[in-house]
């Protein structure tokens, strides 16, 4: 080991001469102008440099790659017109220039920097300054982040102010690491901040990202995708290229991959790109190859501007490219500036006459025609690299020269823009679509603008129909269940339960519907009202009700009218006389009480329509069943108990008795708990209906009633084979068992039943109870009245009797034996008193 570094040693004292020749030829500038006061400048004039396989010692590098020379032609010509100002003329001070070529290459770049490093160091030294010394004032570039990143390091040993135009990594604002540092162009921040809102305004959720590898396609890959993440933008893929593009063989594969990974993910139709332009160059020229898809292409201003990258013929295989670039003024000066160059005279520029040289050997033209030259320049001429180089250049011109502020200079000089406190100039960004026009690719058609200051995003021109998500927006009334270990972005759609509903696309959860007053169907967008719903005067089944309620009451008129006409009459009088209008009149109460039955309830209206139809069908079966007591008392022939039912028959009495209990029974319920409106929650709609308040007492009421009625049916069932004229047992029978099985089908429909028709089920009920007392009860009575009038005399009611009497005759005398035993009187025809005091 310490054999070999002595020889190490040995050889580089041989080599020291050789190595202080080959550093100075490397620190030879590329482009230099004398000034009073010196600007450094570094430019990559190429694109890269040649591997060096032999490192026996400091060699210059081969730099390799098409020249670009814009952006140092675009600070020469900002000196000049700097420097022929009318103020700066009249001081007698000029700028000067020393421009390196960076060749793309850090390496090359701090290799410049030994220079602009060595002048600063021997003008400060007043031992190693001499007559040419001149004191480096700045340093305008370099152009990439990551070159800028490592000048800035060297240039901070001496604190000479550094002015990129181009570098826009993020980590270049932080004062405690660059202090020395600032640029013209905004932060890296803002424009992935920019890139996210485009994405959003086009509903672009599920996009790829490409870079270049180094300081700078790193740091706007995460911020990119840290700030696409918050907003809820998907990245599916993340591709990185390598820096440098001599090694070949790996920059193939890299492409090749990324080529590969963007066709595996066919619902990516956004493609974000941080990359280098020879890079999309190569990645673009495969991807046409390969005949992939069309896809959006969004372009940092790392490549937005060039032209080169792609011919006008790819454009429509690639798709579209949408470029963030600088914002600019016009730089039109510039441009007459280039027509005006003679390059063949350019002796201080070593840049020109390379360009002018590959140029000549490469299209055989003679030295005067050197128009194509100048439109190759012009072409690739990126409006807002130029700006910002021009600004870069007026920025030192305002700090070396404080007088310089006078109408005159300002007129002179560009516009004004200050820098912010972390080095940078806030203008903006333009974004660009790039299109063909005349058989050229065009970049610099503004289609939106993103503004710096309060990070809004206008877009006036862009409108691409393209897709780029995992999964298709969820409507409103559905929402995004993500399955665990999917990106966010990917997700089903699913309906909305029963009562809850999403009113915006691709919602993570769905809202609840206000239950009380509000109702929604599976997969609704939005709630809707519950309608207030209950039997309506214009529902049909109602109407319908409500006419067979009214014909009653026309019908029971009627009767009642018929009945007073023949009040005289045999058949009247055997129906009940007076206590037929009794019954007539209840039953008109109780189709009266059917009306009560339907509308909007009310309290009021809840507690008469059941009382009301209590006591009227209470009233109306007392009566019968008074005429079922007459009918016992008149055929029974226990004469015992006979005697009994006569002294206890008082008709009205017992009507008033009975219809007295209903009565009690109704003002207990009343009292105590009564019917009441009430409201009822369904899914859909509110009802509005009466709540019985005590369906105890509602059972007792019509308990009440069916037992009266029950006891109409025995007593009448007894008396069903009297004379045929007067059968009124039989129709008491009937109107009773029709009455009875209503009411006992009614519990259970009942029971079951909810919802705005419960109450026509008792209106039904109350109108078969009705019908029936009436068509058992009347209408045989009304036949007999107007079509058999011969049968309506006392002489035919007596005969009738008379025949019904002798039938009885054997079991009247044998009833008589039992009273009187042993008893000789002969047996007589008995007629029941009761029955012709009815009919006289």
């Amino acid at each position: 080991m310490i054999y070999l570094l002595v020889l190490t040693l040995m050889l580089l004292v041989e080599m020291d001469p050789v190595i202080e020749a080959t550093v100075q030829d490397r620190r030879r500038p590329g482009a230099v102008a004398p000034g009073n006061i010196l600007i450094g400048g570094l430019f990559p004039i190429h694109d890269g440099v040649e591997n060096i396989g032999n490192l026996s010692g400091p060699q210059n590098p081969t730099c390799i790659g098409p020249t670009g020379l814009t952006q140092s032609l675009a600070m020469i010509h900002t000196v000049e017109k700097v420097n022929s100002s009318p103020l700066l003329r009249h001081l007698g001070v000029t700028l000067g220039y020393y421009i390196h070529d960076t060749c793309s290459d850090v390496t090359a770049a701090l290799r410049g920097m030994e220079d602009f490093i060595k002048r600063h160091s021997e003008c400060s030294s007043t031992s190693r300054a001499s007559q040419n010394s001149q004191h480096m004032t700045a340093v305008i570039g370099a152009y990439s982040s990551e070159m800028s990143i490592a000048v800035a390091r060297e240039l901070n040993l001496e604190l000479i102010p550094q002015i990129s135009y181009a570098s826009t990594a993020d980590i270049l604002s932080d004062k405690s690491r660059f202090p020395a540092f600032s640029r013209t162009v905004p932060s890296d921040v803002h424009q992935t901040s920019a890139m996210v809102k485009l994405l959003l305004a086009n509903q672009w959720n599920w996009v790829g990202v490409v870079s270049t590898d180094g300081d700078y396609g790193r740091s706007a890959m995460d911020s990119f995708v840290s700030q696409a993440l918050e907003v809820g933008i998907c990245v599916a893929f993340r591709e990185i290229l390598p820096d440098s593009i001599t090694n070949k063989q790996r920059l193939h594969a890299t492409i090749s991959q990324t080529i590969t990974t963007i066709h595996t993910h066919s619902k990516v139709k956004v493609v974000v790109s941080f990359a280098k332009p020879e890079h999309m160059s190569r990645l673009f020229r495969g991807l046409v190859r390969n005949q992939e898809d069309q896809h959006v292409w969004v372009a940092s201003d790392n490549w937005s501007t060039y032209e080169e990258v792609l011919s006008h013929e790819d454009l429509y295989h690639i798709g579209w490219v949408v470029g963030f670039s600088f914002k600019f003024r016009d730089v039109t000066p510039f441009e007459e500036y280039l027509l005006s160059l003679h390059l063949n005279s350019e002796r201080n520029n070593s840049f020109l006459k390379e360009l002018y040289s590959s140029f000549r050997d490469s299209h055989n033209i003679s030295e005067a025609n050197v128009s194509a030259i100048t439109d190759q320049l012009i072409r690739s001429t990126p409006p807002g690299v130029v700006f910002s180089i021009e600004m870069a250049v007026n920025a030192i011109a305002q700090a070396v020269f404080p007088l310089c502020l006078s109408k005159v200079c300002t007129r002179s000089c560009c516009d004004s823009y200050t820098f912010d406190e972390n080095g940078d100039i806030n203008l903006g960004y333009d974004i660009t679509l790039w299109e063909t026009a005349e058989g050229q690719l065009k970049t610099q058609n503004v289609v939106a603008e993103y503004h710096q200051l309060n990070r809004s995003l206008t877009i006036t021109n862009l409108k691409l129909n393209i897709t780029s998500r995992c999964s298709d927006s969820c409507e409103p009334g559905q929402f995004k269940k993500t399955t665990e270990g999917q990106h966010t972005c990917c997700y089903d759609c699913i309906d909305c339960a029963e009562n809850q509903y999403t009113n915006y696309t691709d919602m993570d959860q769905c809202y609840t519907c206000d239950s009380n007053t509000e109702w929604a169907d599976p997969g609704s967008s939005g709630c809707k009202l519950k309608t207030l719903e209950f039997f309506p005067w214009n529902d049909g089944f109602a109407v319908m009700l409500l006419s067979l309620a009214g014909i009653g009451v026309l019908v029971v008129g009627l009767v009642s009218f018929l009945f007073l006409w023949h009040r005289d009459s045999p058949v009247v009088k055997a129906a009940g006389g007076p206590l037929c209008q009794l019954i007539l009149f209840s039953l008109v109460g109780s189709f009266m009480s059917a009306a009560f039955f339907v509308g909007k309830p009310t309290n009021a209206q809840c507690k008469v329509r059941q009382v009301l139809y209590g006591l009227s069908f209470t009233l109306c079966v007392s009566c019968i069943l008074v005429k079922s007591l007459k009918i016992l008392l008149a055929f029974h022939m226990k004469l015992l108990l006979q005697q009994v039912l006569r002294r206890l028959y008082k008709s009205y009495v017992v009507v008033c008795a009975c219809v007295a209990v209903q009565g009690v029974i109704c003002t207990c319920w009343l009292l105590l708990k009564s019917p009441h409106k009430t409201f009822t929650l369904y899914t859909k709609y509110i009802l509005e209906e009466c709540n019985e308040g005590s369906y105890v007492a509602f059972a007792v009421m019509l308990g009440y009633i069916a037992l009266l009625a029950l006891l109409c049916f025995i007593i009448a069932f007894q008396g069903r084979k009297l004379p045929e004229k007067y059968n009124e047992a039989k129709f008491i029978t009937f109107g009773m068992l029709i009455y009875l099985i209503a009411w006992v089908i009614f519990i259970p429909i009942y029971i079951s039943t909810d919802g705005k028709y419960l109450p026509a089920v008792e209106m039904v009920v109350i109108l078969i109870s009705n019908y029936g007392i009436l068509s058992c009860h009347f209408l045989p009575k009304c036949y007999s009245i107007i079509f058999r009038k011969t049968y309506n005399t006392r002489d035919a009611f007596m005969k009738n009797i008379y025949e019904y009497s002798k039938k009885l005759k054997g079991l009247l005398a044998n009833t008589i034996h039992e009273l009187f035993p042993g008893s000789k009187y002969c047996t007589i025809i008995c007629i029941p008193s009761i029955l012709v005091s009815n009919i006289m």
